[in-house]
């Protein structure tokens, strides 16, 4: 009965793939667009997410220059999901409603003052702000930059530019990892080095927003605007919920690696260099860079099957690699994440793209990854205090078997409401 509140009217299928009077009007309104742009704003996205993912490997370094205690990176971890969520709560629906560069740019501002004070930190205060900051750039450009590109790409270009925007995001949080770990394991000052060419690519990332046409909702009118909740119109929210269904368990399950394999490899596999657990994240972001790449041409129905097999799969992989101590099946598990995460998120941003006008296309946005990185940031946390309580072992097994039942969950959520997505 709850499936079938939100679903829509019957319409052909001539009628599903017409474009809305608004995507017509923003068409007329601008030249042909040149793909060029298209990649370019999906830098801009790369740039923040490598920014997002690079102090993971390094906070072993902190703790011992800083002398702060394990449970100190809860509260750090805690002020990155604080600045993402009140960053996604606003810049939707400012981006919708005055354009993309209005948020991009104060955002990428963010991002630079993250990294500088990453980069000269003394103090726990240091770190925390600098996460709060990292969050507030990653909400603006899951919203408003992951729009951006979709704009830039125009309405003939919309599948290809949702593979751009999620490719870019996986790129980038897998890059983070594996320069930090590099650097840590392999230069003198990592910290200082890794956050000084971040500031460079950030720059750059910069300057591509500063110079790119933002014509998105231009025939939106100016004026007085309260501010609510991102919405999408009623008939839409049935796909923000199938992407969240999918996206959901797919970035928890890469959040759970990067949160606790540092651990697992340490304690229970006895492997503890930086490096190795920079380059497992790495590998895990490029394995779903390929499975979209693989995957693409493939409906959004399938493209969801495939992401809740992913995940189902890689939360066995890692009860298995905990049960018998293989770094190897612990590797199978994270690249079978990455892939669950890349899906899931491919066939969201698709169904947005393809469904969803313009001047709701950045709030949309803001909906899939708050639904996505709310059980991400809380799940492994609260992971981590059942840990406390208990052993490392027991707290990954369930986590582990809660994000299993959510992959099957949301394959049936998927096959209840196909007629949704199966055109696609």
């Amino acid at each position: 009965m709850c499936c079938r509140i939100f679903q829509p009217r019957e319409q052909t299928l001539s009628e599903q793939n017409a474009p809305s009077a608004q995507d017509l009007l923003n068409q007329s309104m601008v030249v042909p667009r040149s793909p060029l742009r298209m990649w370019l704003a999906g830098w801009m996205v790369v740039s923040v997410f490598i920014l997002s993912n690079t102090a993971t490997p390094l906070y072993v370094v902190w703790q011992g220059q800083l002398g702060f205690a394990s449970s100190t990176l809860t509260l750090i971890f805690a002020a990155y999901i604080l600045g993402l969520l009140l960053s996604l709560l606003v810049a939707g629906q400012v981006s919708d409603r005055y354009g993309r560069r209005v948020v991009l740019l104060p955002g990428l501002v963010c991002a630079m003052s993250a990294a500088w004070l990453f980069k000269s930190a003394e103090s726990v205060e240091s770190l925390l702000f600098a996460r709060l900051l990292t969050g507030i750039a990653v909400g603006i450009i899951v919203s408003a930059g992951m729009a951006s590109v979709v704009d830039q790409g125009g309405l003939p270009r919309r599948r290809l530019s949702s593979l751009v925007a999620s490719m870019s995001m996986v790129l980038g949080a897998g890059l983070g990892p594996l320069l930090a770990g590099s650097f840590a394991t392999f230069a003198s000052q990592p910290i200082e080095k890794v956050f000084t060419l971040e500031l460079g690519i950030l720059a750059l990332a910069f300057l591509i927003a500063w110079t790119m046409p933002d014509e998105a909702n231009k025939a939106q009118p100016i004026g007085h605007a309260k501010w609510k909740f991102p919405s999408v119109e009623r008939h839409h929210r049935l796909h923000i919920l199938l992407g969240i269904a999918l996206f959901g368990p797919g970035i928890t399950a890469t959040s759970f690696v990067l949160s606790l394999g540092p651990s697992l490899l340490a304690s229970l596999l006895n492997i503890k260099t930086p490096l190795m657990a920079g380059a497992t994240a790495f590998l895990m972001f490029i394995s779903a860079f390929v499975v979209q790449m693989a995957l693409r041409r493939r409906t959004v129905e399938h493209i969801f099957y495939f992401s809740a097999t992913a995940t189902f799969f890689s939360m066995l992989g890692i009860c298995t690699a905990i049960a018998i101590s293989s770094p190897v099946v612990l590797i199978i598990a994270a690249l079978l994440a990455g892939a669950g995460q890349g899906l899931g998120q491919l066939g969201g941003l698709t169904l947005i793209a393809l469904r969803i006008s313009d001047n709701k296309r950045a709030q949309a946005n803001a909906l899939l990854n708050m639904g996505g990185y709310v059980p991400a940031g809380l799940l492994p946390v609260a992971t981590g205090f059942l840990i406390d309580r208990t052993d490392l072992a027991f707290g990954a097994y369930t986590l582990a078997g809660l994000l299993a039942s959510c992959a099957l969950l949301a394959a049936w959520f998927v096959a209840r409401n196909k007629q949704e997505v199966h055109h696609y």
